[in-house]
């Protein structure tokens, strides 16, 4: 499966066009990897986005053409969530 159509069916990403865009500026890794949108997601997998102050590293567990809201979370696995810290205010 593509990763930017795995990203919105997971729903991780909610269009697939913002997906691509993420892949496409290099935000992306699979295996550690820089990934393509068109880069093929497997089972096992281990995937890596940076959004803005944020880093989600998950591992794919499922492969599905359509899912329900509900079942959405059982496709992955969040292996980390972090976020950076922003500057503090000084007085």
């Amino acid at each position: 499966m593509r990763l930017d159509k795995f990203l919105k069916v997971s729903r991780i990403i909610k269009r697939r066009t913002v997906a691509k865009e993420v892949a496409d500026k290099g935000r992306i890794q699979v295996n550690g990897q820089m990934a393509k949108s068109s880069t093929s997601v497997k089972v096992g997998d281990s995937i890596k986005i940076l959004f803005g102050n944020k880093t989600l590293e998950i591992k794919v567990l499922q492969l599905k053409d359509s899912t329900k809201k509900e079942d959405a979370e059982k496709m992955y696995e969040i292996i980390s969530e972090t976020r950076e810290e922003g500057f503090e205010k000084l007085d």
